[in-house]
């Protein structure tokens, strides 16, 4: 058995973003060790937990890729349940999407002072290899900082809010088209969902789906629906389909959830690995690590999915 990779987690790392009706609270995890390291902003989803859904949600991914040699730097966004009773009457409330694209890109304008406020960080972040990951709405928020478009609901304008310093991103169950499938029972109350333009999303990007995720609260296109960032979208994108999983993958919002519908460990581990190794692959082209690690985990008589890119 292979040694444990020591991880560093530091929080809060409180940046004020001036029109912010909260200051902008960050987790910052990153491996002991190393110079030069990437990194990875994570975007929450909006999970029935209280904490889930913010900083402290997600740490089987964030360790894990930690572990991996990237800095996870994990925002508590807007839409954070733990934030309900400060924001609940602030401009953008409920869903936030704009701010919640503009908290990245606040992160990548603070690099500086994140990385000098977190002990023993100083001088080991690469600003030059940014990359994202978001689960469920927080796969919404990559989309936009990918480069999809969205159709204002209050002004009918179309938005865009890509993030140029992004080189590469993973989508983790993230919702699909609008239009005449998006016909569940919550897509009145969620229009900014079916919003989104996915044709513009030109950045590298790896979409994760599980295929018995049915967003039927959403549509009626079954698990298919989580795959449309891949399919309309342009290439190049990867899409990665997890054989089992449902809308928590594995259990990746928080170790032992409640609202892990599949909870899996072996399948949270295999998921870390199988994205830390894809974008390590768009930071280094000519890296065999994607191709490596997909042989491992998606050959043999129990594979752990499959995968297809264009």
């Amino acid at each position: 058995m292979s040694t444990p990779t020591p991880v560093l987690s530091f929080s809060p790392v409180v940046l004020s973003v001036p029109g912010r009706p909260v200051d902008l609270q960050v987790r910052v995890s990153a491996p002991a060790t190393g110079t030069n390291l990437p990194v990875i902003l994570l975007s929450h989803g909006h999970g029935p937990s209280n904490n889930l859904s913010s900083l402290n949600g997600y740490a089987p991914l964030a360790n894990l890729w930690a572990a991996h040699g990237f800095i996870v730097i994990q925002p508590t966004h807007l839409t954070s349940r733990t934030l309900s009773h400060l924001v609940a009457d602030a401009p953008g409330a409920p869903d936030f999407w704009r701010s919640r694209a503009e908290d990245m890109t606040h992160i990548l304008d603070r690099l500086d002072v994140i990385e000098h406020t977190v002990p023993q960080l100083a001088g080991r972040i690469d600003p030059t290899k940014i990359t994202l990951a978001g689960h469920s709405l927080g796969g919404f928020t990559a989309a936009l900082l990918l480069g999809a478009g969205l159709t204002d609901p209050d002004t009918g304008n179309l938005v865009h809010l890509a993030e140029p310093r992004i080189k590469a991103g993973v989508l983790l169950a993230a919702p699909g088209r609008g239009g005449e499938v998006f016909n569940g029972p919550v897509a009145k109350q969620w229009p900014i969902i079916g919003a989104v333009d996915f044709s513009t999303m030109t950045t590298p990007a790896l979409i994760v789906a599980g295929d018995k995720d049915d967003p039927q609260h959403f549509t009626d296109m079954g698990p298919a629906w989580h795959t449309d960032p891949y399919t309309l979208a342009p290439a190049p994108k990867t899409l990665l389909t997890l054989f089992g999983a449902e809308h928590g993958l594995g259990g990746i919002a928080g170790y032992d959830a409640a609202e892990t519908t599949d909870e899996n460990p072996e399948r949270v581990t295999a998921l870390a690995h199988l994205t830390a190794s894809y974008l390590h692959t768009q930071l280094h082209p000519n890296a065999p690590t994607w191709q490596t690690v997909c042989e491992a985990l998606m050959t043999g008589p129990d594979p752990i999915g499959r995968a297809e890119s264009k």
